[in-house]
């Protein structure tokens, strides 16, 4: 824990140069493998700057735990107060981009369109805020640090021009890092805490049904969601990413990695049952849907292919804010 003080004392005073020379606070990110306290970390960090009068950015790319949203997005949100390390920041007026997987290794490519995106749109508000520019972002990441894992952290290195990593538990991450960031970029290796305890598969999957759950239902306050029924002629929806074709069979001009980005239709009908769906701020699909943050999420509960209508489960009473919906893989099963 000490070294966690020490950690945190380094960004406050990055943070206090900042402040005296209006330019841009660390942008600190903490990676690592799996259930070795990077949320927690993260937290800590949060905390003491919020109580210190500061306004940092939380960053979270970890889709399989979705600590700004639920799981299958990443986000950012301004954290203007503390929050218990166990439960989270308030969720105000975040911005969350729909990936629909648990896993980055689900569409890595899509993945990192969405980092590069999250990245452009966070740095960009950094600087339009004075308070939130000198206070700087803190980025938590997935537990994926192999092969393409570890591709995607050094994506989320140059997308988000990271001044500072805290490396958790593992040193070959650590070594590996040292050799493979340029630049003024700072590694720091701390040990994980003593507390953190390591979950199994099916843990994991039980936490992502409680987020969601909490999403609807709320978790100490609990919230009272609604349910009505959506006509299929009034929704678009899409999933993102196609199986991959052939180079041989692909159009002029395409390349395959196109096809992971690539919008495509979905009939409504009960594959759609139990169901996640993103509900995106685009207006129509001439507008970059993939690239374009959403407004929140609804659950289909019921598809009723006679009257033509889904039934759903949302936070908001209907009409829904907008008609373009993105499928998840995610599912969840509503037991109220």
């Amino acid at each position: 824990m000490v070294m966690y003080l020490n950690a945190n004392s380094a960004l406050e005073h990055l943070r206090n140069k900042a402040e005296q020379e209006d330019a841009q606070g660390p942008i600190a990110m903490v990676v690592g493998p799996m259930d070795v306290g990077k949320t927690t970390l993260c937290r800590i960090f949060l905390n003491y700057a919020v109580r210190l009068g500061r306004r940092p950015i939380y960053v979270d790319l970890d889709v399989g735990q979705g600590g700004i949203a639920i799981p299958g997005t990443i986000g950012a949100l301004l954290v203007e107060r503390p929050a218990p390390v166990a439960e989270g920041f308030s969720q105000q007026a975040p911005l969350v981009y729909h990936y629909g997987h648990s896993s980055p290794s689900s569409n890595s490519t899509f993945y990192d369109v969405l980092i590069s995106k999250l990245a452009e749109t966070t740095l960009e508000r950094l600087q339009a805020n004075k308070k939130a520019k000198s206070s700087g972002m803190i980025i938590n990441t997935c537990g994926w640090v192999k092969g393409s894992g570890y591709s995607h952290i050094l994506h989320t290195v140059q997308a988000f021009e990271v001044s500072a990593i805290f490396v958790l538990d593992q040193e070959r991450l650590y070594n590996e890092l040292l050799r493979d960031v340029k630049g003024s970029v700072q590694v720091v290796f701390l040990p994980k805490s003593g507390g953190v305890v390591e979950r199994t598969k099916s843990q994991r999957t039980e936490a992502r049904d409680q987020r969601i759950r909490e999403y609807f239902y709320g978790s100490k306050m609990p919230l009272f969601p609604h349910s009505f029924d959506v006509k299929f002629s009034d929704i678009k929806i899409f999933k993102v990413g196609s199986p991959p074709l052939p180079a041989s069979c692909l159009p002029l001009g395409m390349k395959a990695e196109d096809n992971y980005t690539k919008l495509v239709a979905v009939q409504p009908g009960p594959q759609l049952l139990h169901h996640i769906l993103a509900v995106s701020f685009a207006e129509s699909t001439e507008e970059n849907v993939i690239q374009t943050n959403v407004a929140g999420f609804i659950c289909v509960t019921n598809v009723n292919m006679e009257k033509q209508v889904l039934t759903v489960l949302s936070p908001q009473p209907r009409p829904l804010p907008q008609t373009i919906l993105l499928v998840s893989d995610l599912q969840f099963m509503d037991s109220h």
